[in-house]
């Protein structure tokens, strides 16, 4: 039933030989890649705002200078990570790069700014999806939390039925955002350049309470680069388009770049033209300038709507980039080994579960407040820009290709400028958060050379490299002494004894008991047994079982000669009723687990089947 039912939730096991059709085309590829980053512009000209509202008027004019400089900043990296695709076409992105032209901690940097990046997209696309939800439906609010963990499981769900399904199913609702933002500012400019209709705001402009400085806007400038989120996932990304992968990326980055350009920036002239303020807990800027253009008609619900759904389809671009990003990490030994493995679907189900799983735990901690994780969003994803263009002119030195000088000084140029904004978002941001992040990317640097450190060990233990096969003798004969352990005389332990003996003559029953008549009861009915077969039982004053069981057995394998194995066969009663599983066999398991640590002992599990409960006979 299980079996049906994630068939029907997930869809049915795709083959291998699948795999080219779960890539993405050009359409399908823009809608996935590019929710990310223009979905940024549905809270990125509100947070420059929440910085600059203190200058009162004065504010608007700082914000188009703010937003001049973001998207002077867009173009610098397009063009850089145009360069990433062309050198890297296997994927990968800045954690590749750094990795393989500045050296191993500087690509594990980078990774872990993408991780934390990857990672907080889901959690603040999530909540400002429901943001915009709540602007038009205020009822909702005291639900926001849950709505957000629902939204996250139904993402969950939807990525994990595969690339070509999840994306045909994400394409509908990001093209209706895009046409109906543009159709937006269009219409607002028409509206207020040609018919001359100019409302009143919906908020007064607050007083002014600051005067300008260059701190303050750089702390606006630093609030609006979460407008820039995403761009680097079209290179992180470039096996998952369909041939040729590496034209394709490349087109749907140049495009991508567009519509960031025509989106965030018209956004920003309509909150300078229809006055926007930033409200906390109250209507979007995206809401007051959409209300202020069509009123209460219906466009206005549809931006609300839209807006909604492309911040929620922004974590999809998480979903596509983590588990891939993952998968090269992993690949490398830097991550644990189940990050590599596809799922049913093809997709990398281990990277989209722990994804949407740390996610969560953020929604929760944050209590779903994307004006308080949008200072942490940044500058992981900044950090990885940084050490991407800095890998990439060292690339270029070293390849020295035709116009590589031309191409070096362009990713120099690209690393400066992206390494001045990392300085400048984690000074402004650090009280506010960035702190956080500073912490967490050490840790996670420390935590993959520790999961690499021991997938090396363990290869090097396991390696063949040094024996010669040809000397390597398969027939090796041991003298097996098999231990059962029993807890009375019943079907499972007597068919585990019958195994037992039929495997080795050296067969010893173990028996720890708490209970004096219980143990004599059981030496009663062992004597009736026509056996040879050694019982061993040993009363337990303590009330102790698995201890001394344990303590036992491993005192007869640590009293094994080099030619002498130590088999323990251990008897499991199967039940197919679903409340034997919760019912039974944890000891089992413990004992197994717990044995399997001793090198000279073989631990095996004896199932005896039950019939259905239903059909057993009842005691009276």
């Amino acid at each position: 039933m299980l079996t049906k039912f994630l068939d029907v939730l997930l869809g049915e096991p795709l083959a291998n030989e699948q795999g080219i059709h779960e890539k993405y085309n050009i359409p399908f590829g823009l809608a996935i890649m590019a929710s990310d980053a223009i979905s940024s512009v549905a809270y990125a000209a509100q947070e420059i705002l929440f910085v600059l509202i203190v200058l009162g008027v004065a504010a608007y004019q700082w914000l188009t200078w703010t937003s001049f400089m973001i998207i002077g900043l867009l173009i610098i990296l397009t063009i850089s990570y145009i360069q990433i695709i062309r050198a890297y076409p296997q994927g990968g992105g800045a954690y590749k790069v750094a990795k393989e032209n500045i050296g191993t901690k500087s690509g594990l940097s980078a990774a872990a700014g993408l991780i934390i990046s990857y990672i907080l997209t889901v959690a603040v696309s999530a909540s400002a999806g429901a943001d915009a939800i709540i602007s038009a439906f205020s009822g909702l609010a005291e639900y926001k939390v849950i709505f957000v963990l629902t939204i996250i499981v139904i993402l969950t769900i939807l990525n994990l039925r595969g690339i070509s399904e999840s994306s045909k199913i994400f394409a509908i609702p990001t093209y209706i955002f895009i046409f109906s933002m543009i159709f937006m500012i269009l219409y607002g400019l028409f509206k207020y350049f040609v018919l001359n209709i100019h409302p009143e705001p919906m908020y007064s402009v607050p007083k002014v309470t600051e005067n300008v400085s260059i701190f303050l806007v750089l702390r606006a400038f630093s609030s609006g680069c979460s407008a820039l989120t995403g761009v680097e996932a079209v290179s992180n990304s470039v096996p998952n388009f369909q041939e040729p992968s590496q034209k394709s990326a490349k087109t749907v980055m140049i495009l991508l770049a567009a519509l960031i350009f025509f989106i965030f920036g018209g956004t920003s002239v309509l909150a300078i033209f229809y006055k926007a303020v930033p409200i906390v807990n109250g209507p979007t800027v995206v809401s007051q300038i959409a209300f202020a253009i069509f009123n209460n008609g219906i466009m206005y619900y549809i931006i609300q709507f839209s807006t909604a759904v492309i911040l929620l389809m922004a974590c999809n671009t998480a979903y596509t980039g983590f588990p891939m990003l993952m998968y090269i990490v992993g690949k490398d030994g830097f991550a644990p080994r189940q990050f590599t493995i596809r799922g049913k679907r093809l997709s990398f189900s281990f990277g989209i579960v722990a994804l949407s799983f740390i996610a969560c735990v953020l929604v929760i901690i944050f209590k779903a407040d994307t004006h308080k994780l949008i200072p942490l969003y940044a500058i992981g994803v900044f950090i990885s820009f940084t050490l991407g263009q800095f890998g990439m002119v060292n690339h270029w030195r070293k390849e020295r290709d035709q116009g590589w000088k031309k191409r070096a000084i362009i990713n120099g140029f690209g690393a400066v400028v992206t390494l001045l904004t990392t300085i400048i978002i984690l000074a402004e941001k650090f009280s506010e958060g960035a702190f956080i992040v500073a912490i967490l990317i050490p840790i996670i640097i420390l935590v993959q050379l520790k999961i690499k450190n021991h997938y090396d060990k363990v290869a090097s233990g396991l390696s063949i490299s040094q024996l010669n096969l040809k000397k390597v003798d398969l027939r090796t004969k041991y003298t097996h002494i098999v231990i059962v352990p029993i807890a009375s005389l019943n079907k499972a332990t007597i068919g585990a004894l019958q195994y037992a003996q039929s495997i080795s003559e050296n067969v010893i029953a173990l028996n720890i008991s708490t209970d004096k008549e219980a143990m004599e009861k059981l030496k009663t009915r062992w004597n009736e047994l026509d056996t040879d077969i050694l019982l061993v039982s040993k009363y337990s004053p303590f009330r102790a079982v698995v201890t001394p069981l344990l303590k036992n057995i491993e005192l007869i394998a640590n009293s094994a000669s080099a030619d002498e194995k130590i088999t323990v066969i251990v008897p499991q009663f199967i039940t197919k009723g679903r409340l034997g599983e919760v019912l039974h066999n944890h000891t089992s398991l413990f004992i197994r687990e717990t044995l399997l640590k001793n090198n000279n002992i073989i631990v095996s599990t004896f199932p005896y089947h039950l019939l259905d409960e239903d059909s057993l006979p009842k005691k009276i």
